[in-house]
C-alpha cells in the first residue's frame, strides 16, 4: 500500500469539502488502484488529507493525469499557503471494525526514537485492546523518515472516544502504553477531525 498525506491551513473548510467531493465524482472513477481517503479541518483550520493508493505506481499514474494536475491548481487555491506532502509505503492497517463508519476521526503525529519497538508493542494483545476499547473501529499508521508517523484513529463518535480516553486500562496494556510515551520523541500533535470525510470506492 501506498500513502500520501496531504496537508495545511485553510480558512475555507467548506471549499476544501468541495473540492474532495469533486475528485469523487469527476476522477475518482479513473484512478486506478485508489483505495480511499480520509480528511478533515480541524477546528483552528489546520487541514489532513490521508489518501490510500495499492501501490506508488498507481498514486504516480494517478498524479501524471491531466484532470489530476488541472483540480490540484484549483483546490491549491482553497489552503492559505502551500500545502506540503508526505509519501509512505510504510503502511499498517488495523480494522476493529468498520472505519467508514466512523463519526470522528483523530490524526496524531509524532516521532519514536524506536520505531520497531513501536511497531511491536502496537500490534501486542491487540484483542484486549478491542475489548478495552470498543469505541475504536480501526487505524491506519503510516511511516516517515526519521521516526516520523501519522497515525489515524477511527472512532465511533467523539463521545464515546473521550469516554475511553478516561477509562483505566488494565495493567498489562498499560505497560504497554507507558512504555509507548517513553518512546515517544518531544509531544505529539493531534488533529481533531470532528466532521471527517471518510471516501472509499
Amino acid at each position: 500500500m501506498f500513502v500520501q498525506v496531504i496537508q495545511g491551513k485553510t480558512s475555507n473548510p467548506q471549499a476544501l469539502d468541495t473540492a474532495l467531493n469533486t475528485w469523487v465524482q469527476d476522477l475518482a472513477p479513473g484512478a486506478t488502484g485508489w483505495l480511499g481517503s480520509t480528511s478533515g479541518v480541524t477546528e483552528d483550520g489546520r487541514a489532513i488529507a490521508v489518501v490510500r493508493f495499492d501501490s506508488e505506481d498507481d498514486a504516480r499514474r494517478n498524479s501524471n493525469r491531466p484532470e489530476q494536475d488541472q483540480w490540484w491548481s484549483e483546490t491549491a487555491k482553497v489552503f492559505d499557503g502551500d500545502a506540503t506532502f508526505q509519501d509512505s509505503t510504510d503502511v499498517t492497517v488495523d480494522l476493529q471494525g468498520d472505519p467508514d463508519q466512523a463519526g470522528f476521526v483523530q490524526v496524531m503525529q509524532g516521532q519514536s526514537s524506536d520505531p520497531v519497538r513501536a511497531r511491536q508493542l502496537m500490534d501486542q494483545d491487540a484483542d484486549k485492546w478491542a475489548a478495552f476499547r470498543p469505541d475504536v473501529l480501526g487505524s491506519v499508521g503510516v511511516g516517515h523518515e526519521d521516526g516520523r508517523y501519522t497515525m489515524v484513529m477511527y472512532f465511533t463518535s467523539e463521545a464515546e472516544a473521550r469516554d475511553g480516553e478516561r477509562k483505566v486500562p488494565p495493567p498489562e496494556l498499560q505497560a504497554q502504553m507507558e512504555e509507548m510515551g517513553k518512546l515517544s520523541v518531544g509531544e505529539p500533535e493531534y488533529f481533531d477531525l470532528k466532521q471527517p470525510t471518510i471516501i472509499s470506492p
